[in-house]
């Protein structure tokens, strides 16, 4: 008899502001997943946090219709445990593609693990620490990563004006703020005046309590995909020409005027730097499974400079992370295939650990 196939459960939609980002990407990683090898279980958390188990889609997969570019909320409510826990002949697998708070930043993570459920990705500590910008600058920051200079507002501790202040002082203007804990350029603005500033402050704000502002760079933007549990693979390098004066939500998802060159023009011994430094970053901040870093390249300045990290990068068509993988040699099913093995190894591995004291 053949075994039974392995439950792969997609996690999309959430309570996020990239909500809608997330619908897309699941729509695609589903429609990738070898369907010889995954009974596909797709579960929509809706806005108001319910999940519910899309069973349209599932029996469109199974039929081996096309389901679209985007995945609705759709389906009957379902119980979170009983859903991502399966049933118990079967192994199932998590694989979360919620972008932003409340999927990305070690909630849903940490819910898995209380249940003993492998998944894909980052665990509970990289994942919020990566979720949130100003802390993983920090950790960084220790660990000799080098980066563009910034300053952290806190609401409720900084006073707002005082912070913006500080920050013209010691970063100059322009400035690009964020908010800390959100991704796809939700909420971020470049800040040319002091009255900008206190208009993006106040923007950030509207997402998030605390504030990250950093200095403005003339740089190239240049990603590096990473994989991996322990020593970590990369890819080659790719590069972001922005449509518009930074690349932002509308340039990402909506006019699609950005360039992406996979890989990007840099001579070896920059993209050895690039790849190295990556790694290093996926390490010092404990990730696992998956990531994507982002850097700053002042090819007549500093170098390299580490921008951010995301724990759950894009799966769309116009994602950097699947492409950069593609132009290294790994195609698109097969990463799949290779997040699902990490995740079961890291789930063997912790599933390992004595509890009991010696």
């Amino acid at each position: 008899m053949s075994s039974p196939l392995l439950r792969l459960v997609v996690l999309y939609g959430g309570v996020s502001a990239e909500h809608d980002v997330s619908r897309v990407t699941a729509a695609h990683v589903l429609a990738a997943a070898d369907r010889g090898r995954y009974t596909l279980v797709p579960v929509g958390i809706a806005k108001d946090g319910s999940w519910h188990r899309n069973d349209f889609a599932a029996a469109a997969l199974a039929a081996g219709d096309d389901i679209g570019n985007s995945l609705d909320i759709e389906g009957p409510v379902v119980d979170p445990v009983e859903v991502i826990t399966g049933a118990s002949d079967v192994t199932t697998v998590v694989f979360p593609l919620l972008h932003g708070p409340h999927g990305e930043d070690g909630t849903v993570q940490g819910m898995l693990e209380l249940h003993k459920v492998p998944y894909v990705g980052c665990g509970v500590l990289s994942s919020s620490l990566c979720m949130d910008k100003g802390m993983a600058k920090e950790v960084a920051a220790r660990a000799g990563i080098p980066q563009c200079r910034w300053v952290t507002l806190r609401h409720g501790v900084d006073d707002p004006r005082a912070g913006a202040a500080r920050a013209i002082d010691e970063l100059g203007l322009p400035v690009f703020v964020k908010p800390a804990n959100m991704g796809s350029s939700v909420g971020v603005s470049r800040a040319g005046t002091a009255e900008e500033l206190d208009r993006a402050i106040t923007e950030a704000l509207r997402y998030d309590d605390v504030v990250v502002i950093e200095e403005a760079v003339t740089a190239r933007e240049i990603e590096v995909g990473v994989l991996g549990n322990g020593v970590p693979e990369t890819t080659l390098p790719g590069e972001i020409r922005p449509g518009s004066d930074f690349y932002d939500y509308t340039d990402k998802y909506v006019t699609g005027a950005a360039q992406l060159m996979i890989p990007a023009d840099l001579p070896d011994a920059a993209i050895a730097q690039a790849r190295e430094l990556a790694g290093q970053v996926f390490v010092a901040l404990r990730c696992a499974g998956m990531a994507r870093v982002d850097f700053f390249y002042e090819e007549d300045g500093r170098g390299w400079l580490l921008n951010e990290v995301n724990t759950i990068p894009g799966f769309t068509p116009a994602s950097m992370y699947p492409k950069m993988w593609e132009a290294t040699g790994l195609a698109y099913p097969d990463l799949i295939d290779r997040l699902v093995a990490l995740a079961l190894d890291v789930y063997r591995r912790r599933s390992s650990f004595s509890i009991e004291h010696a």
